[in-house]
């Protein structure tokens, strides 16, 4: 089985990499997992734009933290499955949504795994929800995990 677990650092996304850490696996299952960075946006006149040096620094901070997240993952998901679950790491670039989802078509997914935000209303609306447009749009199964709520 090839398992996409695509994930941000959030708490929404460590619930995720918990349940692919304790679940049992078929024999020979793989895990890929995936960190997406969204090139940064500034929305500027066209009298001031940023520095190359600044662009270039964000995108070096965004990608550093990325793969710490999906290092962290890694360790996690191998701590708890030895080697009955081979892990491989991908960070990628551009919108989450469709990254991810190309990803997984790509790849030849049979599941992905993602954490929810639970945004609800006007706050899903501004957002958006990457775990939504990828139930969605999937051509795999799709498992989307909540975080526990702390009492």
């Amino acid at each position: 089985m090839k398992i996409l677990l695509a994930i941000d650092g959030s708490s929404f996304s460590g619930a995720a990499v918990e349940e692919v850490s304790k679940r049992t696996w078929p024999e020979g299952s793989e895990v890929r997992i995936v960190s997406v960075i969204e090139p940064p946006f500034f929305p500027t006149l066209e009298t001031w734009v940023p520095p190359e040096q600044y662009i270039e620094a964000l995108e070096k901070a965004a990608e550093e933290q990325a793969q710490t997240i999906i290092n962290k993952a890694a360790e996690r998901i191998q701590r708890a499955q030895g080697e009955s679950l081979r892990v491989t790491q991908e960070i990628l670039t551009g919108p989450p949504k469709n990254v991810i989802l190309d990803d997984a078509e790509s790849w030849h997914a049979d599941l992905i795994v993602v954490g929810s935000h639970g945004y609800r209303g006007i706050t899903r609306l501004w957002l958006g929800s990457v775990s939504q447009a990828i139930a969605s749009h999937a051509k795999c199964s799709v498992e989307i995990v909540r975080a526990p709520v702390a009492a």
